[in-house]
């Protein structure tokens, strides 16, 4: 009886720790010349419910590879991901 309840205090500890992945999809550019292209990119958890802070971690890790962010698309969570994938090709969980 012991380890069963043991047991059970272990899985409610993790999934009540548990969240759900949060993605959001873009669109971004880089000049001379020009190129566009649209994404898809994992957000930290702490920025899912914040579109400023999620617009600034896009923008900061697009920057670091030479993009520069457009437009913020949407957030959502991994339910979306699959149904992005095929339009976002190489750009789909690259950044």
């Amino acid at each position: 009886m012991m380890k069963k309840t043991a047991l059970s205090l272990v899985l409610i500890a993790m999934a009540s720790t548990a969240q759900a992945a949060c993605y959001a999809d873009y669109k971004a550019k880089r000049d001379d010349p020009l190129k566009l292209h649209y994404g898809v990119i994992e957000l930290s958890d702490d920025v899912c419910d914040d579109r400023k802070a999620a617009r600034r971690q896009i923008s900061d890790r697009l920057g670091a590879n030479g993009w520069s962010l457009l437009k913020v698309q949407s957030i959502f969570d991994d339910r979306g991901l699959e149904e992005r994938k095929e339009s976002a090709g190489k750009f789909f969980l690259r950044f």
